[in-house]
């Protein structure tokens, strides 16, 4: 019989032995999944700190943001996956808050952590969408670093596959007999959809750092992260068969959450591209800062852009060469 704690890629000739439990702490075990999803966030916040004052953040609200926005982000990630997993915990109050062993949902976390940094902008008089542009790529680079906590969980994972980096295990296996799909083999190997996700993830990732020297309209790339990422997790979550439900129908929590927040933020960005489009005020998008031009103004994303103003009071902002002037990831 395998060991519970081997994970085996068949077509690829490779197997990985995972325990859980990374080590003990005064008898209290401490699980790699919480070691591995606290490793993106707190890397997330370096970076953050790293590159905020190119965004005209103070250093210390990011900080005052973290300390509000991270304790919400947790909390809704574990409601998010108790409302649509209420039979797993059956009233347990001591089941329901222990976070240790996993059972956090993203979209319950960015929901958390968005409404949260909302009314902290509001009360701090600090630009949301400024805050929001800065957090995006990290968020989502941390999500992909978290998603091989759910690797070492043995979850997150699909259907049956052939390809040749189909993944299984014991841990897969008595999963899939429990759920008695008649359409799925226990026997066969799945899509690592963990694997997927976290490719998707760090790829919008550069993406969005090569794109935030380029953006022209404040919030963009905080509504591409969002868009992006919906996109991504509608495909993969229909891959899988550890879903969250909507009650007791077939519909997947997550996947209509992403179809819809795909479509949102489509709609919002070509909206505001519109909007700002005739726009007489430019946004300095990496200084968070809005210059008052004429008709003339040439939009652009770098915070060391000269203003140089000609004869007919029409100005024109010229990016500076200085290669320190980037924006660093």
């Amino acid at each position: 019989m395998d060991d519970i704690n081997i994970v085996k890629f068949p077509g690829l000739g490779l197997e990985f032995k995972i325990d859980r439990v990374a080590f003990s702490f005064f008898g209290i075990p401490v699980y790699w999944y919480g070691i591995i999803i606290s490793a993106g966030f707190l890397l997330a916040i370096f970076l953050g700190l790293k590159n905020c004052k190119k965004f005209g953040i103070k250093s210390d609200d990011v900080l005052d943001l973290v300390f509000w926005a991270a304790p919400s982000a947790i909390i809704g990630a574990r409601i998010y996956y108790i409302l649509f997993n209420w039979h797993e915990f059956d009233g347990n109050i001591m089941k329901m808050i222990n976070i240790r062993e996993g059972g956090l949902a993203i979209y319950g976390g960015i929901i958390g952590g968005v409404l949260a940094g909302y009314i902290f902008t509001k009360v701090k008089k600090i630009d949301f969408l400024t805050v929001a542009d800065l957090a995006g790529p990290y968020f989502i680079m941390a999500q992909g670093i978290g998603r091989w906590g759910n690797f070492v969980n043995q979850e997150a994972f699909g259907r049956n596959t052939n390809l040749p980096w189909g993944m299984h295990s014991k841990a897969i296996q008595e999963y899939l007999e429990r759920l008695g799909d008649s359409n799925i083999d226990p026997l066969t190997p799945v899509h690592p959809a963990f694997l997927y996700e976290s490719i998707w993830d760090l790829g919008v990732f550069l993406f969005l750092l090569w794109y935030r020297k380029r953006y022209k309209v404040k919030g963009e790339l905080f509504f591409l992260y969002m868009m992006l990422y919906g996109v991504g997790r509608a495909w993969i979550e229909g891959l899988r068969t550890d879903s969250l439900y909507i009650g007791g129908t077939n519909i997947k929590a997550s996947q209509l959450l992403a179809i819809a927040f795909a479509v949102i933020f489509a709609a919002v960005i070509f909206i505001r591209r519109r909007m700002c489009s005739g726009s007489t005020s430019a946004y300095n998008a990496n200084a968070g800062t809005n210059v008052n031009a004429g008709e003339d103004t040439k939009v652009v994303t770098n915070s060391d852009a000269e203003v140089n103003e000609n004869s007919d009071a029409n100005a024109h902002i010229e990016l500076n060469s200085d290669s320190n002037s980037e924006v660093e990831p």
